[in-house]
């Protein structure tokens, strides 16, 4: 979730600094745009996956810090709950076998943290969201002792000013409260990271928001949440909840969620940033000690600290991202939509196809959000969140003839986008056999109307008819699901089924 911050309070006077100092960050993101200083294309991907602990059980384990001292790896770090990893594997330039090199980099790195956490009886899962959590393991005296987060979750719960109501209606009702952030820990994703010039972002992530349905609908992974069968894929809904600073009574007068898909498409990565400021509150009102407007007027780079740092607590889908490196200032789309999981084959195929999909969107002539209204794209995302593999939704017509239909997901993906991710990946110069080899596993999941959440619902009814009550069900689905995992083979060739009690 970012960089290290130092707790403290705050007063009123560091708010309109940093509002002030917002501006001007503004200003000089502005201005480096202008001035055309950013780094040239050099086709960099990155990819961060958060992850969950549990033993042999099935249950939560709240030791992330004894875990992290164990795996002593800079590239593992916290998460917002004392159950949660982070793990982040170094950009990569897209191309070539770069997915085969990821996949072994993702598998060194998670079965050597999986060696560690068994030292502390844990283990690690990679799963939108552990179906054996309860209301109780997502409270404030589980978040992750860094300061980070208890001044995020301080600044949010003072901003709402009551507690937060969770309140999802799926195959089941889920309504409750929580008095903190922590149900927030829950949701467990991946991050696709993609770096653009700025002359290629807005294309790339409009390109992103066109597909975020469909990802979700081949990738659900997170049906479960404190025992309740809810969405397919629940984390949406409950991320936004769980940090909605907007009491009722703004959320009637339509005030804006931080947890956001959006609500047009975008010219350029500016509009995004000049969003973040125009609608939403600062949180973490730091002010770093740059003066971006003078580092620009003496040929420097100024690094926003505060623009930033901003930027991290509004949760877009798409996120654009502003960084610096050797002195260089780039532009990235951030694709938070994914669950984590549920196999490092599952995570990289569905990385894959993200990247040759939007590639391939992005170069259209006739691009898709010229064609499909953003509101469809905003219900496309609820529905796919809601009905996972067996969504369906709308689509631009193929051809000139122009309209929008509506067309069973899986459709979609295997006549249309399973191509275009194809040519994508061509474009990007990767090698044909991982291409085939990962795109084939989309391919099959549609073929089979199998995937993460579709398994995890059918194995529990499995347990439940073969006379398991609710919970030792669900913590049977989970250890059936960490066996499989560790397996390695892709989710669409698990069988059905489970272990029994242990």
């Amino acid at each position: 979730m970012g960089e290290k911050i130092a707790a403290g309070g705050f007063d009123l006077s560091d708010r309109q600094r940093y509002r002030q100092k917002l501006q001007r960050c503004l200003t000089g993101l502005g201005r480096l745009l202008d001035e055309k200083r950013f780094d040239r294309p050099k086709n960099l991907i990155g990819l961060e996956i958060e992850l969950n602990l549990a033993g042999a059980d099935g249950m939560p384990r709240m030791v992330n810090a004894e875990v992290l001292e164990r795996i002593a790896s800079g590239d593992f770090q916290t998460e917002l709950g004392m159950f949660n990893l982070e793990v982040n594997i170094a950009p990569h330039r897209i191309g070539g076998r770069v997915f085969d090199q990821l996949a072994e980099e993702l598998r060194t790195g998670l079965g050597y943290a999986h060696r560690k956490a068994r030292e502390v009886d844990a283990g690690i899962v990679m799963i939108g969201i552990l179906p054996t959590l309860a209301e109780g393991d997502l409270v404030s005296s589980n978040l992750s002792d860094v300061d980070r987060y208890m001044l995020l979750n301080d600044q949010i719960v003072a901003a709402r000013g009551e507690e937060f109501a969770l309140d999802i209606d799926g195959v089941e009702r889920l309504s409750c409260t929580a008095s903190s952030i922590a149900p927030e820990a829950a949701c467990t994703s991946v991050q696709l990271h993609l770096q653009v010039t700025p002359a290629r972002f807005a294309d790339v992530w409009n390109a992103a928001q066109a597909v975020a349905a469909v990802q979700i609908a081949v990738g659900a992974n997170a049906p479960f949440l404190f025992g309740r069968e809810v969405w397919r894929e629940s984390r949406p809904p409950l991320f936004q909840q769980a940090t909605d600073t907007r009491p009722p009574e703004l959320q009637a007068q339509g005030v804006r969620p931080r947890t956001w898909f959006g609500e047009r498409w975008v010219d350029s990565a500016y509009e995004l940033f000049e969003e973040n400021l125009r609608y939403f509150p600062a949180l973490l009102p730091i002010c770093d000690e740059e003066e971006p407007l003078e580092v620009l007027d003496a040929g420097g780079v100024p690094k926003l600290q505060e623009l930033v740092l901003h930027n991290g607590t509004v949760y877009r889908w798409n996120r654009p991202v502003y960084g610096v490196v050797d002195g260089v200032p780039h532009l990235r789309v951030e694709n938070r939509v994914l669950p984590a999981g549920p196999t490092v084959d599952d995570v990289v195929a569905n990385a894959a196809f993200y990247y040759g999909l939007v590639r391939a969107l992005a170069e259209e002539n006739r691009p898709v959000w010229r064609r499909l209204p953003f509101e469809d794209a905003a219900d496309n995302f609820e529905t796919a969140c809601r009905y996972g593999i067996d969504a369906e939704l709308r689509w631009p017509r193929p051809g000139r003839s122009g309209g929008v239909t509506t067309v069973p997901a899986v459709k979609l993906v295997r006549d249309e986008l399973l191509p275009l991710a194809a040519a994508g990946l061509d474009a990007w110069g990767v090698e044909p056999a991982d291409r085939d080899r990962l795109l084939g596993i989309i391919e099959a999941r549609c073929r089979r109307r199998v995937n993460g959440a579709s398994w995890q619902v059918e194995t529990f009814h499995r347990a439940l008819d073969a006379g398991l009550g609710r919970d030792a069900a669900l913590a049977a689905t989970t250890r059936r699901y960490c066996e499989l995992m560790r397996e390695g083979e892709p989710v669409h060739t698990w069988p059905v089924g489970f272990p029994g009690p242990s």
